[in-house]
């Protein structure tokens, strides 16, 4: 549980100082961006066991971190405002509700202005997940973050979505379009 709160916090503080950066340099063009949101691109983890799309403008950085570790994914945009995080850690016998109402504490302890969107149960192909959607201030920036977790083959499975949430609506849309493509075998 240890690592998974640790690494949740690494994403959450890269996400917090992507979302802090105020440099628009690298920022695509606006076509450019709503072209690249049409279509997605497929990510299989865990032998093919879970598998979702990505919106074509984010690309695998897992390499790119310093402080990587072997069961830690990270994709983003060329920004790294938009990013997803997939987290593969040891099982815990605390149910995902516990987990996730944690997570939410831990982020609540880091931003006290932190506002809980949902924290709900869903279901994907039979399995069960525990889905956290919040919005996280930092600085005088908002991103949105879906956190999902679940237990797959005696492991620990957290991915987390975290995009800009200067429009919030369209923020919690993104999420979601890639929550939805989440398959689970």
């Amino acid at each position: 549980m240890r690592n998974l709160v640790k690494y949740v916090g690494i994403g959450l503080l890269v996400m917090g100082l992507a979302a802090c950066d105020n440099s628009d340099s690298k920022t695509p063009v606006q076509g450019a961006a709503a072209q690249s949101n049409a279509s997605g691109q497929p990510v299989s983890l865990l032998d093919g066991k879970l598998s979702f799309s990505l919106p074509a403008d984010m690309t695998d950085q897992s390499g790119k971190l310093g402080t990587q570790a072997n069961n830690m994914h990270v994709y983003s945009d060329a920004t790294g405002q938009k990013a997803v995080i997939v987290i593969v850690g040891d099982d815990t016998q605390e149910d995902l509700a516990t987990l996730t109402k944690r997570l939410e504490e831990q982020q609540r302890n880091r931003d006290p202005q932190l506002q809980v969107v949902t924290n709900k149960a869903i279901e994907v192909k039979g399995q069960k997940l525990q889905q956290l959607d919040s919005i996280i201030s930092a600085k005088g920036q908002t991103a949105w973050s879906s956190v999902v977790l679940g237990k797959i083959d005696n492991k620990l499975l957290t991915l987390q979505v975290t995009l800009p949430a200067d429009n919030q609506q369209q923020a919690q849309t993104t999420a979601e379009n890639i929550i939805n493509t989440l398959v689970v075998k």
